[in-house]
């Protein structure tokens, strides 16, 4: 399965920034465990006197964006699960600014963050192995559009692409 492959009809348009922030066609499985590996060696970088700096006055701290992507993930994996398995019932979306503040992010540890990360992406990678063509080419609602299972695993990998991006652009300069 590759990112060239989808078709915008696949996605909301919305997500189009993330679907772009991979750079071109990549495989699916590939970019799920590349990124996954991608994504601790960056973490394990970060010096832990950062997750609590926030580049502006009503900005998440570098620790609530990290807890974001895990988040984000986390629905977008279910939101693909429900549309592997034919569900037809439409999804609503959810508001990450009521998440972020609810995930006690400034209170955990580096450690905490990279191992809840890391045990997120394998359950993610684990169920996209478990789809076949048929499961990932299946539609379904979210956010009021149709969406593809396909769609959700490259959606997850560009939103932490995205976000790798704004974090060493506003957090680590």
């Amino acid at each position: 399965m590759l990112s060239s492959e989808l078709s915008p009809s696949e996605y909301n348009p919305f997500y189009h920034t993330y679907i772009k922030a991979l750079g071109g066609e990549v495989k699916l499985l590939d970019q799920l465990v590349d990124g996954r590996d991608v994504f601790l060696s960056f973490l394990k970088d970060i010096p832990t006197a950062k997750l609590g700096f926030a580049y502006g006055p009503e900005k998440w701290t570098l620790a609530e964006v990290l807890m974001h992507i895990i988040d984000a993930e986390r629905v977008f994996q279910y939101r693909a699960l429900r549309f592997a398995r034919n569900d037809a019932t439409p999804l609503s979306g959810f508001d990450q600014d009521i998440y972020v503040p609810e995930s006690n992010a400034t209170n955990k540890a580096k450690e905490e963050i990279m191992t809840e990360y890391k045990t997120v992406r394998d359950s993610t990678i684990a169920l996209f192995r478990s789809f076949d063509d048929i499961a990932l080419k299946r539609m379904g609602m979210a956010s009021g559009s149709a969406m593809s299972t396909r769609a959700m695993g490259f959606i997850i990998c560009g939103h932490q692409a995205h976000h790798m991006a704004v974090i060493r652009e506003r957090y680590l300069n």
